[in-house]
């Protein structure tokens, strides 16, 4: 098991000395022997501002709730850190910081890139911003996310990873590249030059490791490619101009050149000091060939450093955006976004975006080989793919010959004419690039047999070298090396390429022949071992490759020259020469198909672009956009994002590559949040893109063509959707005002935009004002269109002004116009053919109105028609208008307390949502369903179920914040169940709902949750945990500062001890000591009253009376003050039950009397003739018994007795009959009432089943004796 370990450089520092091991040996100990992992903390930080400082706190505190959140739930880090090639070690939100670890130097590679090419920070917005900053920070330039690594530390888990992997390429003190190993049983480091080869040990050599991309090198070229650079002692290392020759020199073959002494040569292409050969054009001659570097010095002032990575009329795009091809994919893909029409008033933005977002990314791909140089030297086609096909090019018949014969060599004429000529044809580079099999088809005549046809060409070879034609007789060689090599007959295919360069000619002017027999033999030197003639043969492949963009075509199939440049151009430190290396191998892979493969570099050819002395190469937005795409391929999603927004906010950017962007974005905006296919809405990250965008199409209004304008309403139409949605309505409205100014209005001389287009346009602005609260300024700009219409018009967009004029007059007040307006609707959309769906779109909106003016049959009908005939559509498109309409249905069946048919309509839009993945609406028909099961027709066990799937769509959605509540409630309806089990339940989603509102940092949520988790471990019978919950809930309580707050949580954690049957007193302290002096301070009198009252119920039932008179009084003053009679009731009754039991009977007769004076009269519950009979009972006890005088106590029993009797309560009857017959006998003396009194009893008592009647005054009973078991009996419900 490994353990994590924060590596600090500091530390490292202190123990590294002159004597002592380097810190990153002292690291690779501590991982490697220990068993430590080392984790690099990456710190967060909001920014702001073109230096990027520090926002202020409240933006940090915002930040740090959000890695809160993830510190939690680190699913989505995690995979942002996998994509990021970093390992999630933990995440300390309070101090804005993870901690990422590494085990591969591929891992640290990769991150170090990202991080070098700033996407981090923008990757860690994608995670952890709201979709509002996207919009907020349109205004506010450079507001983000920052990242800081300490690069000391970064430096030292880089180090401590190649100890691991055992060797490296490292720089000495000379800047000179060495591959070195770490010391093994106690020798000493092993350390090999790449300059000169040489090998040894050394002690503690002072090396320090090359950057990542550098190091990568020893991985893409195979060991044995170390060979001698080379580094002329030019003032330039990459020029181009002109030379003189520094001494004569003999060519060695017809790719040379000859030179004498003093000659001045032109310069083809590039000279690069660090390989051996450059392509050169000799003045006095015009030869074209190879010289050698070291021949040559610089001429006076012409020879000058070459600022650009290309050749001339080299293609330096990856792929070809086609400007016109993409507007229009994007007008059409912004049009199926917006939905400007009828249904675009309901429901905004029901889109397919991801269909839709790869018809921006599809172009029209054409059709070209990959090896075909045409005639300028340029590339047709660069998009990615595998698949290649032939053009059609000269055909041959192969014909049965025998050597030395005329007729043979009449017929072989075709051929070798072909064939013939020095100079190159278009032609000939189909030929050079195909493979063997497509020479086959080239060559017809032949049983498909490779052999046949390398004996026919054989024969044609040797009767050209016979004739002397060389030129036929060099491409007669390559073409039988090629396909020998496609037979696997290397060794005789050497022999074939081998003889095409030595043929006796003046020189090559076919560059592209000269650079596929290097190519081709090349290759087969190397699978062969045969280095040395390898290495020489790739320093004249790559002077070619510097000198000559046709040739760039001839390594399609072989990248080990490229890397061989690349290597070489390393160990020089020759950056521009490494940046052409990196964009041939990028460009090479790309065409290829391998995506993965171009990636690293053009990474590395963009790191250079940025760095202050940058190279010339790729145009940046290009380049990034390059990426993004590749990224997209790999499924990269957030560093597909972070580079596609690196491209469009670069100022190299064009229109063309803003909505190249956008379309990137688009497509993976399911990858990034999860949505899905019905679910599809416009991420917010896109503002960015519309609002580039417009500015582009800003610029070009005045040279623009009807596409300019058109796209520039799309892309204001959904950026002004993106604004509403968000709330931002006033931005919207600017927005949309700003469009129908410039493009839409009267006066424009566009003329780009239709007046269909107008019109959608200004109801949509309509649209926007009515959601502003303006539907007066809606009327009149829903007037101004009918206006401008025909009189006789009736089409759907007529329709539409009329529903969209009754939503602004409903919004005024004016129902009935309202109605009139939809009305008006449903008439024009009626006519016109193909005009069902818009008509269907406009009945639900009159079942709004009819209600409201007294048509509920109306509105039913409506609906129900609606309901009707959208059963009879298909498709998808209309699937969201028909959930709305049947929940609204169900809705109006649930208000006329139909509740069956209500149910059923809102399970059927429920299992629509459901089969069309449709987020909002199965959350709204299952919050219907929720409600009807929870408010209207109770059932707890279905409210249950449809709490839980609105619980698991908000968990998809990831809203976490609802997604707590709805765990409260779940936990409120199983503890209503009231079984045990239930009970535990309602723990385990009370403690779910903590967990969020901790995350949230919702204190408030967060402190009832406590409380509510310890108020269930209560009904559980585990008290010993209740005191824990309730502290707990009391801290974070305080720690809001809010008062109000405070108080009621008090109050609320001393009931949970009040319902207790143990520890009861404990409730005392929070209502007494902690809550009521609060309630005091804030003059909060209704919370007084409250604390008053439970506090003299507590009070009395543990006996404290003398303490609960106080809180009684003061709850009877209150009630008095506020003028609550009920309450000056309950609080007379509390103050005389308290005299009562505290033995002080006149007062307690007094309270008892003015209790029942503030009763109600006339009666108008059995309640309060009950309550009547207990009190008037209590008095007669109190003065019977404790005040010893029966006569007054007579007359109490007998007004108890008339209430009893009113009542019917035969017990309590009883009771009274039973005193009233024992005062008559013992000391009243009335025998006649006593004996009426007495047979009264008897009778009740025979009813009752009580078997006997006691007559005997018994003077020791006291009427105090009631508390002691049931003092309830006198007492009405507390009032809180």
């Amino acid at each position: 098991m490994y353990h994590i370990v924060v590596v600090s450089p500091m530390l490292l520092a202190m123990v590294e000395g002159p004597d002592r091991l380097p810190a990153y040996m002292l690291l690779y100990h501590i991982v490697f022997l220990s068993r430590c992992v080392p984790a690099l903390p990456m710190l967060l930080a909001i920014v702001e501002g073109p230096d990027r400082h520090p926002a202020d706190e409240g933006s940090q505190e915002v930040l740090r709730g959000k890695l809160c959140l993830l510190e939690a739930d680190s699913a989505e880090v995690n995979a942002l850190f996998t994509e990021l090639s970093a390992r999630l070690v933990t995440i300390n939100s309070e101090e804005n910081i993870i901690f990422v670890a590494f085990k591969t130097f591929e891992e640290i590679w990769k991150f170090t890139t990202y991080y070098t090419m700033g996407f981090l920070g923008q990757c860690m917005e994608n995670l952890l911003l709201d979709q509002d900053f996207w919009l907020s920070s349109m205004d506010q330039k450079n507001v983000g996310i920052e990242i800081s690594i300490q690069e000391d530390t970064l430096n030292l888990m880089y180090k401590g990873i190649l100890m691991q992997e055992g060797n490296s390429l490292t720089l000495n003190s000379f800047l000179k590249c060495s591959l070195f190993e770490p010391p093994f049983l106690g020798s000493g480091w092993t350390v090999l030059s790449l300059g000169d080869g040489a090998r040894g040990t050394k002690p503690k050599p002072a090396l320090e490791p090359v950057i990542p991309f550098h190091q990568s090198v020893k991985y893409i070229i195979s060991p044995y490619n170390f060979t001698t650079v080379n580094i002329l002692q030019y003032k330039y290392i990459y020029t181009t101009g002109s030379c003189i020759a520094t001494m004569e020199y003999d060519a060695g073959g017809p790719d040379e050149l000859s030179l004498e002494q003093g000659d001045h040569i032109l310069i083809v292409g590039l000279l690069v000091s660090c390989f051996d050969w450059f392509t050169g054009r000799l003045e006095r001659t015009g030869e074209v060939g190879l010289v050698m570097t070291t021949l040559v010095k610089p001429a006076d002032d012409t020879l000058c450093e070459s600022a650009d990575i290309f050749l001339d009329q080299e293609e330096r795009l990856f792929f070809n955006l086609k400007e016109e091809q993409i507007k229009e994919e994007t007008i059409a893909l912004l049009k199926k976004i917006s939905q400007n029409d009828v249904g675009s008033v309901y429901k905004l933005g029901e889109t397919e975006i991801e269909k839709c977002a790869k018809e921006i990314l599809q172009e029209k791909k054409e059709k070209v080989p990959c090896a075909t140089v045409m005639t300028n030297g340029s590339l047709e086609d660069h998009s990615v793919s595998s698949k290649t096909t032939l053009p059609s090019g000269p055909h041959f018949t192969v014909h049965p010959v025998e050597e030395g014969t005329i007729t043979n060599q009449e017929k072989l004429l075709p051929l070798l004419s072909f064939l013939g000529g020095s100079d190159y044809k278009p032609d000939f580079g189909t030929l050079y690039g195909q493979t063997p099999e497509l020479l086959l088809a080239t060559f017809n005549g032949h049983s498909d047999d490779i052999d046949e046809l390398v004996a026919y060409l054989g024969i044609a070879r040797e009767t050209a070298r016979k004739k002397r034609l060389h030129w036929s007789q060099s491409r007669l060689c390559l073409l039988l090396g090629k396909l020998c090599a496609g037979s696997s007959k290397f060794s005789q295919a050497r022999v074939y390429f081998e003889e095409a360069l030595s043929i006796p000619r003046d020189g090559f002017t076919d560059m592209l022949m000269l650079a596929n027999i290097y190519v081709n033999l090349a290759v087969i030197y190397l699978m062969q071992k045969n280095t040395e003639k390898y290495f020489a043969l790739s320093e004249r492949i790559a002077a070619l490759l510097m000198g000559i963009p046709d040739c760039v075509s001839t390594v399609e199939k072989d990248s080990e020259v490229l890397k061989f440049i690349l290597k070489k151009a390393v160990l020089a430190h020759n950056k521009m020469a490494e940046a052409r290396a990196c964009f041939l191998l990028a460009k090479l892979h790309w065409r290829r198909g391998e995506g993965a493969d171009a990636v690293p570099f053009l990474e590395r050819l963009l790191v250079l672009s940025a760095e202050p002395a940058g190279v010339r190469s790729v145009r940046p937005s290009h380049g990034y956009l390059s990426l993004g795409r590749l990224y997209s391929q790999l499924s990269l999603p957030h560093l597909c994002v972070s580079s596609s927004r690196r491209a469009t906010m670069h100022p190299s950017a064009r229109l063309a590559d803003c909505l190249n962007g956008m379309g990137l974005v688009l497509e993976n905006t399911t990858r990034l949040y999860g949505i899905r296919k019905q679910e599809d809405t416009i991420p917010a990250q896109v503002a960015l893109y519309l609002s580039r965008s417009l500015s582009f199409t800003g610029e070009l209004a005045g040279v623009g063509g009807n596409g300019d304008h058109t796209l520039s309403q799309a892309l204001t139409l959904c950026l002004s959707q993106l604004f509403q949605k968000h709330g931002k309505l006033g931005r919207a409205v600017r927005s949309m005002h700003t469009l129908i100014d410039d493009h839409c209005g009267p006066s424009s001389s566009s003329g780009a935009t239709s007046s269909p287009e107008r019109i959608s346009a200004l109801v949509w602005l309509a649209w926007l004002h009515i959601c502003d609260s303006q539907p007066e300024v809606s009327l009149d700009v829903l007037d101004s269109v009918l206006a401008s219409m025909p009189e006789h018009c009736t089409t759907p967009q007529e329709g539409l002004v009329h529903n969209m004029r009754g939503v602004a007059l409903r919004c005024t007040g004016d129902l009935r116009r309202a109605a009139e307006s939809y009305q008006a609707a449903i008439y024009v959309l009626g006519k016109p053919a193909k005009s069902a769906v818009y008509q269907i779109l406009v009945l639900p909106t009159v079942y709004i109105i009819s209600p409201k003016i007294k048509f509920k049959g109306l509105a039913e009908r409506h609906l129900t028609e609606a309901v009707e005939l959208f059963s009879e559509l298909g498709g998808e498109e209309h699937e969201v208008n028909f959930i709305t309409v049947l929940l609204e249905l169900g809705q109006h069946c649930v208000n006329q307390r139909f509740l069956e048919r209500g149910k059923i309509y809102f399970e059927w839009a429920l299992l629509m949502a459901i089969k069309s993945n449709h987020l909002d609406s199965q959350l709204s028909a299952t919050r219907r369903l929720c409600h009807l099961y929870g408010a209207v027709c109770s059932d707890e066990a279905q409210c249950i179920i449809y709490n839980e799937h609105q619980l698991a769509i908000l968990a998809t959605r990831g809203d976490r914040g609802q997604e707590g509540e709805v765990l409260e409630t779940i936990s409120q309806l199983y503890l209503s169940l009231g079984t045990e089990r239930a009970r535990r339940s309602a723990l385990d989603y009370t403690k779910r709902s903590l967990g969020i509102f901790i995350d949230l940092g919702r204190k408030e949520k967060e402190a009832y949750a406590w409380l509510q988790a310890g108020k269930i471990y209560q009904m559980l019978g585990q008290t010993e945990l209740v005191d824990l919950y309730v502290q707990v809930a009391q801290d974070v309580g305080l720690s809001t500062g809010d008062t109000h707050f405070i108080l009621q949580l008090l109050e609320a954690a001393g009931d949970v001890f009040f319902n207790l049957n143990q520890e009861r007193e404990k409730a005392v302290c929070f209502y007494r000591d902690r809550a009521l002096p609060i309630a005091v301070r804030t003059s909060s009198t209704e919370a007084r009253l409250r604390l008053s009252n439970k506090l003299v119920e507590l009070l009395l039932q543990l006996k404290l009376y003398g303490e609960a008179v106080e809180y009684a009084q003061a709850a009877l003053d209150i009630s008095v003050t506020l003028g609550n009679r009920l309450n000056e009731r309950v609080a007379f009754h509390r103050l005389a039950t308290l005299y009562h039991c505290l033995g002080q009977f006149e007062l307690a007769e007094h309270y008892y009397l003015k209790t029942l004076s503030l009763c109600p009269t006339p009666l108008e519950f059995d309640e309060e003739t009950l309550y009547y009979v207990r009190v008037y009972q209590t008095l007669g006890d109190i003065i019977f018994y404790d005040l010893k005088d029966p006569y007054d106590a007579a007359g109490y029993y007998h007004l108890a007795l008339a209430a009893a009797m009113d009542l019917g309560n035969k017990k309590s009857q009883l009771q009274l009959c039973t005193r009233l017959a024992t005062i008559y006998h013992n000391f009243l003396v009335d025998r006649e009432l006593s004996l009426f009194f007495y047979q009264k009893a008897r009778a009740f008592a025979s009813d009752l089943n009580v078997r006997r009647i006691n007559l005997s005054p018994d003077q020791n009973f006291s009427s105090m004796s009631q508390y002691k078991s049931n003092r309830v009996s006198t007492q009405e419900p507390t009032i809180k």
